[in-house]
């Protein structure tokens, strides 16, 4: 087992792990916890009433962040002729076809979203083997298969991210830098929040949010009260 350091061990003792803390004060928690050098993400762990093993319980979608996740997303638009040009006024770093597809399976993958027009998906479908377990293969079930380039490549800008729940039913997502305001961050959670929500399938049953973990990097993780998090 990895030995944990004196800050990390400093921040957890101000966390009682049998607690579960309201928001606002669960924000302040991390934030005061995140001792790194260097400017931490602050994520949340979500565990949810669902068996992600039935195809009608996996729950997948996106959530646009009103604050961004504080990072430069690096957007890949695989698109020809007009829309090769909207993507480059949309602000995508790499725009292409098949140059990039050989790029990629040369080893280069300096990009966090790809995006893909669906005339390119069967160009695209050469590297799903590459793409895919690294999350970045376009997919029109979180909208990055697309006729609408401008305006899916503003929003990945922006701070759209994706989430899916894993073998055992968590979500994992970013919402943010500990260095936000506590507003910020607040506002972030519970927008993702509602997102979820909004996805429950109708075959779920029992409690849903099951549970709601913040943390930030390098720092302990702290339980949210889900009553604080949940739409009212």
């Amino acid at each position: 087992m990895a030995k944990k350091g004196k800050r990390f061990l400093a921040a957890k003792a101000n966390v009682n792990r049998e607690n579960s803390y309201p928001l606002d004060e669960a924000i302040q928690l991390v934030k005061g916890g995140a001792t790194a050098k260097f400017d931490e993400t602050a994520e949340i762990a979500i565990r949810l009433g669902v068996d992600p093993r039935k195809a009608d319980q996996m729950v997948r979608g996106t959530v646009l962040l009103p604050h961004g996740i504080g990072k430069t997303v690096r957007v890949l638009v695989f698109a020809k002729g007009e829309k090769e040009t909207e993507a480059k006024e949309a602000g995508a770093e790499y725009v292409g076809a098949e140059d990039f597809v050989e790029k990629i399976k040369g080893g280069w993958l300096d990009f966090d979203k790809a995006v893909a027009t669906p005339d390119m998906m069967g160009t695209v479908g050469k590297i799903a083997k590459i793409l895919g377990p690294r999350g970045l293969m376009p997919n029109p079930k979180v909208g990055t298969v697309t006729v609408n380039v401008k305006e899916t490549v503003e929003e990945l800008k922006k701070g759209k991210v994706e989430f899916r729940t894993d073998k055992s039913g968590i979500l994992h997502v970013p919402v943010g830098k500990v260095s936000f305001e506590l507003q910020k961050l607040s506002e972030n959670i519970l927008a993702l929040v509602e997102t979820v929500n909004r996805l429950k399938p109708a075959s779920s049953k029992g409690q849903y949010l099951k549970n709601v973990v913040l943390s930030s990097t390098m720092g302990p993780s702290v339980k949210l009260d889900i009553a604080s998090v949940k739409p009212n």
